[in-house]
């Protein structure tokens, strides 16, 4: 039987160690802010890719090669300095490797980002650029001096022997713009649609028109979408077309020229959205010479041709006119050629020429060679497609006008072929390519022990070959295999 004073000693113990057991509740916003921050607390090991990539950049002089290039934009002591170039085309790259379509969402991802304000060198007390600064810097620099940072990336390819330039294939696709259908207006008076369908029924004899009228009147019209009629004013670039998915919108054409060895992007054009793709082949091709020259001027001039000897197309580009007009400037075609049924030539010398140019395309085409250079047409041209656009986010453009377009996209376009760069050197082309990587080296651990057992089998050691290697079934399995 316990004392009065020892059961209140054990009571006590109980309520001590039942305390001991919890803890206060804590609240959102009771805690203080320091008025010190640890600089550690502020920087980050930094993203292994992105890491990887300013070693890349660092060490091919990338920032001194744009800002000597941007410096005529720029004023020489005008208050506090702006956007360094170098940072201005890092966020552009960023917005291809983090799949983002505006700048305002490059803007926001680099200010969440300590990995990517790391990647653009900014010390702790510096903000990421703003959307404006980026917006702002792309309208300051011009578009030639992207063409130089685009032929630049194409110039760390030459040098790693992944630009040859000798066969080219061609193909172009459509971008949707930064436009609606229903901001159309006439070319001529600047009326929009719903004010040229009213007076057309009040023409017919409707004095005050329903929407159901209208409807009526415009079911009944035939080319009621041309462009030489219609205009968005916010965008008088785009044009009325049909995109992939069928649908029709305001949108532009994009063309690439891809290097059919390697997949890298030599040239990227853009165009009306309506615009024949026999109309704008040559303009590609030329845009690709003049890129292949940048290239060999900074890269390796063994190792890249100074203009493209070889052109792949789909059936949208063959014409008698382009066939000789590839012929005539010592580029062999290899172009799938569309069910026309029999063709009737002209007499005389041209007609001998277009038949001739035609025929030998249908021959190359038909080849061995030919065959094989189709077979890859359909996988690296569509490839850059989906990693640029699909991926890169870029289907829908955010911008206006072709100019602004155009420079966003020779960027977005220079960090695929960066991509290319890095997966041939480090084995990763994106930052998210590093996902599995830890399966996959369980997976190498895995096949180099069951490499070693065997070896050890084979030499005639029993005490090696009866012992059992104890390894967890589920490392077998066939995706980290497949890894």
């Amino acid at each position: 039987m316990l004392s009065t004073s020892e059961q209140a000693i054990k009571i006590d113990r109980s309520i001590i160690s039942c305390d001991m057991d919890r803890m206060a509740i804590g609240k959102k916003g009771d805690e203080q802010g320091d008025m010190f921050v640890s600089y550690k607390l502020m920087r980050t090991a930094g993203h292994p890719f992105y890491r990887a990539l300013e070693t890349v950049l660092r060490d091919h002089g990338f920032d001194k090669y744009v800002e000597d290039r941007c410096a005529k934009f720029y004023a020489p002591v005008m208050g506090r300095p702006g956007l360094a170039p170098g940072n201005y085309f890092r966020s552009l790259f960023v917005g291809y490797f983090e799949g983002i379509d505006s700048e305002r969402g490059i803007a926001w991802r680099l200010a969440d980002s300590l990995s990517l304000r790391d990647f653009l060198g900014l010390p702790t007390g510096k903000a990421p650029p703003d959307h404006s600064t980026i917006s702002r810097t792309r309208r300051l620099i011009d578009e030639e001096t992207h063409r130089d940072v685009f032929g630049f990336v194409l110039g760390l390819l030459s040098k790693e022997d992944l630009l040859k330039g000798k066969t080219i294939g061609v193909d172009g696709t459509t971008l949707e713009a930064n436009a609606a259908l229903r901001s159309i207006v006439r070319r001529d008076d600047f009326r929009s649609y719903n004010e040229f369908l009213t007076d057309l029924a009040k023409a017919s004899g409707i004095p005050t028109p329903t929407r159901e009228d209208l409807a009526r009147v415009d079911r009944k019209r035939k080319k009621k979408g041309s462009n030489k009629d219609w205009v968005n004013p916010h965008d008088p670039d785009a044009q009325i077309t049909k995109m992939k998915d069928g649908r029709t919108h305001m949108g532009h054409k994009q063309e690439h020229a891809v290097d059919m060895d390697s997949g890298a992007v030599v040239a990227v054009t853009l165009h009306g959205g309506t615009t024949g793709d026999t109309s704008t082949i040559k303009k590609t091709l030329d845009a690709a010479d003049e890129n292949l020259v940048k290239a060999r001027a900074s890269g390796d001039k063994s190792k890249t041709r100074k203009n493209a000897e070889e052109v792949v197309g789909d059936k949208g580009y063959h014409s008698r006119t382009t066939m000789v007009d590839l012929a005539l400037a010592g580029r062999r075609s290899y172009i799938s050629e569309p069910a026309r049924g029999r063709l009737r030539w002209q007499p005389g010398a041209l007609g001998e020429v277009e038949q001739q140019s035609v025929y030998e395309n249908r021959r190359r085409k038909n080849g061995a060679r030919g065959q094989r250079l189709m077979r890859k047409r359909g996988e690296l041209l569509e490839r850059s497609f989906a990693h640029t656009l699909e991926t890169g986010a870029m289907r829908r453009t955010h911008l206006r006008g072709h100019p602004n377009i155009l420079k966003r996209m020779l960027v977005h376009v220079a960090g695929f072929n960066l991509g290319l760069l890095m997966r041939n050197r480090f084995g990763v082309g994106t930052p998210r390519g590093l996902q599995g990587r830890l399966a996959a080296a369980i997976a190498a651990c895995v096949v180099l022990l069951d490499l070693i057992y065997e070896i050890l089998a084979g030499t005639g050691h029993p005490e090696h070959a009866e012992r059992e290697i104890d390894i967890n079934p589920a490392w077998r399995s066939p995706e980290l295999a497949a890894a």
